[in-house]
């Protein structure tokens, strides 16, 4: 009975023991699951914090980039159109009403005629004298002939205010005093220009040789 009740004893200590065993585990998984848990959480918190947080930043620093980018760029923009608008301004034709015209004899010889025909630019802009002047001699029969162009390339001939462009007639001189030809006035007509201006013929100059038609106009150029 003694050996009986010790067994008994001794089976229900272990039993207990292997109980609080037991109660110990599970408080220690439930401890240990809880802390994971409200770890994670709070690591799920700061991660969800932080990236927010960073994409506000983000979104916002990025589109302050983009908007400064974009600034530079419409900036860029502008100012490459503006520069493009100043490069590609073309230069318009003189205006006849702008120009101070005048004609004078310049003969080099007794035997060559030659009229040349300056044009001062009074104008405020810079504009092209480029080309053939249209010129018409008037006679003294208040008739007039157009004069044909001579053989030569137009040159390229910009006026700045207060630069100056000739262009000259040439024609052989009637020595014999048989001319027919009794010039009075010059009609000139800018290169481009539909407007004319009319100019006393030379005192001086030559008689013209032949008809008007063999007097020829050649184009502008600068007098530099």
């Amino acid at each position: 009975m003694k050996y009986t009740r010790i067994a008994a004893l001794a089976a229900i200590g272990v039993a207990a023991t292997l109980s609080l065993t037991a109660c110990g585990s599970d408080s220690s998984g439930k401890d240990s699951s809880s802390e994971g848990s409200s770890s994670s959480s709070s690591s799920s918190s700061s991660s969800d914090s932080g990236s927010k947080s960073e994409g506000g930043s983000g979104s916002g620093g990025s589109e302050a980039g983009n908007a400064k980018a974009g600034s530079g760029e419409d900036t860029k923009s502008e100012a490459a159109s503006n520069g493009a608008t100043k490069t590609s301004a073309k230069i318009t034709f003189c205006k006849t009403e702008d120009l101070a015209i005048d004609a004078r004899d310049a003969a080099p010889d007794k035997d060559s005629g030659r009229i040349d025909i300056t044009m001062i630019n009074r104008g405020s802009t810079t504009c092209s004298a480029t080309g053939f002047a249209g010129v018409d001699i008037k006679d003294a029969d208040h008739t007039s002939n157009p004069i044909e162009r001579g053989h030569a390339q137009p040159r390229i001939t910009t006026l700045k205010p207060g630069d100056a462009a000739v262009f000259n007639l040439a024609y052989d001189i009637d020595n014999t005093g048989k001319s027919l030809a009794s010039p009075t006035n010059i009609l000139v007509t800018p290169p481009n220009e539909a407007h004319t201006v009319n100019l006393k013929w030379p005192a001086g100059a030559g008689d013209i040789k032949g008809a008007y038609t063999d007097v020829e106009v050649y184009p502008t150029h600068t007098t530099e």
